[in-house]
């Protein structure tokens, strides 16, 4: 296991803001979900063009319970997500972790650290291969995006969704003519399960001289802020 150096996020916990390591490790995989019916993909497609109006770099939440309706295979595709964090050794914790429905057209480096610090990201993809890769540049993973990966990692980690043939974010790559949109579902998992924990390699309470009264991400010493561009670490403004 790996452990981003000099990265640290505070997060609030039940006892207060605690400080913990920020794992650099993906745990990635791909299961056999079936292909959404095309009257809901059709429903997605409208949502994210009319009313979220995404534009390139913007991920955005999708009605759950309006899809669930037109889904008939909801509930497998929950289940295929749930054996494999199961094999991982991860029991059930999707069972009890908070779901929502997403939707991006490509996706500006950032992390979601400040305001998930507790918990790391479980997500499945739904939608097809559109030659877009889900990048991570602290390892320089990258991994196409196709129906039925599913990654594991930490909400404190610099992550983007990037064009394949590209090293970095450019709004260019996703013209509005260009079917990109990409749905999945994500979980979030408890941080502190310790099964998660040890899998990513997290360490707990590794700054517990600095006081803070707001969950943030510190990058070597100081606050730290994603370039959405090449995804490295800046200082904060």
């Amino acid at each position: 296991m790996s452990v981003a150096k000099g990265a640290t996020a505070f997060y609030r916990s039940e006892h207060g803001l605690r400080s913990r390591s920020v794992s650099d490790v993906v745990l990635s995989g791909r299961v056999d979900v079936p292909e959404p019916p095309p009257r809901l993909v059709a429903d997605w497609m409208r949502e994210i063009s009319v009313n979220l109006a995404l534009e390139p770099g913007d991920v955005e939440v999708l009605p759950l319970a309006r899809a669930r309706m037109r889904w008939p295979d909801y509930d497998l595709c929950l289940q295929a997500a749930n054996d494999w964090t199961r094999a991982l050794g991860l029991s059930d914790l999707l069972t009890d972790s908070p779901l929502a429905l997403m939707a991006c057209r490509g996706a500006r480096y950032h992390h979601d650290g400040a305001q998930y610090g507790s918990a790391a990201f479980c997500n499945l993809f739904l939608s097809e291969d559109q030659d877009l890769d889900l990048h991570f540049p602290l390892s320089g993973q990258r991994i196409p995006l196709r129906r039925g990966l599913v990654v594991v990692f930490d909400t404190g980690q610099p992550h983007g969704v990037i064009a394949r043939h590209r090293n970095r974010f450019d709004e260019a790559d996703f013209p509005p003519e260009r079917d990109c949109a990409q749905v999945f579902l994500t979980w979030e998992l408890p941080i502190e399960a310790p099964a998660l924990a040890q899998a990513l390699g997290i360490s707990f309470d590794t700054e517990p001289s600095v006081l803070l009264e707001e969950p943030q991400i510190w990058h070597q010493g100081v606050p730290g802020a994603v370039c959405p561009h090449s995804g490295r670490w800046l200082r904060a403004a």
